[in-house]
Parts: structure tokens; sequence; C-alpha cells
């Protein structure tokens, strides 16, 4: 199975932001153990490496991306996908981007806090709660 994670969840993990954070890892841990396949965004990495390098240091975001790219896949973002998820911007475009990009990577969940983004979405769009629930019924 095949999940991306929105940069929401990523942050949650990060920054430890509760009360979220325990699902968050326990999705991080599921990768981790090779239970399902985990990706991210190309936007995402740009995303967290501006963020924690504001909050820390260039280094600290340098390092993070490095730990991120051993743990995820990433779904790449070119022209065609931006240009697609123009056509498709729903309420938002770095969501747009973020499904888009899910979708030429035929990713099975996107694992997010806000499924208003990702409305009509032909990839099945979970809450954290809502995937760990339904992995459950699938082990």
């Amino acid at each position: 199975m095949k999940i991306l994670l929105d940069t929401n969840i990523v942050l949650d993990i990060l920054l430890a932001r509760e009360p979220f954070v325990e699902e968050a890892k326990e999705i991080f841990l599921l990768i981790e153990n090779h239970k399902i396949e985990g990706f991210i965004c190309a936007t995402t990495m740009t995303t967290i490496h501006y963020l924690i390098g504001r909050q820390k240091d260039k280094a600290s975001a340098d390092g993070l991306v490095l730990n991120l790219l051993k743990l995820f896949e990433v779904a790449l973002v070119d022209k065609q996908i931006l240009q697609d998820a123009s056509l498709n911007n729903g309420v938002d475009y770095e969501d747009a981007v973020i499904y888009t990009s899910a979708k030429y990577a035929e990713i099975d969940i996107i694992i997010t806090r806000d499924k208003r983004g990702f409305k009509n979405s032909d990839i099945s769009i979970l809450k954290p709660k809502e995937f760990l629930a339904f992995f459950r019924t699938i082990k």
C-alpha cells in the first residue's frame, strides 16, 4: 500500500504538535517497519526545510531533510504536474499540487488532517485516525 503524508502530518511529528503527534508517530512507525510504503510530495520537503531552517538553522533543516529522505519516497513535481494542478485547482493550489503529484505516483491513500483541499479526489483521503483504524482491519 502506497500512502502519501500531507505536510501537516509530517509537521505534527517534527514539531510534536499536540494532540496529533501520537497518531503521526504511529504512521511513521508503520513506514519505518515497512508495513506501508510512505511518500511525501516534493513540495512538502521544501516547506519543511524552510520552516525548520527558520525555527532552528540551515544545518538542522538539511539534516532533517536527509533523514526524511531515508524513510520516504518522494512524489515528484514537474511542469506537467503543476499545469494539471492549475487546471484542477480546488480550494488550495498547494493541495492541488500534492494531489496531482500523488495521482502521478499512483498513491492509494493521502493522509491529511485537512480533507477540504482534496474534495472530488479519486484517491482515498483519510485523517490519521481513520487511516490507523482502516489499517488495523487489513492487517
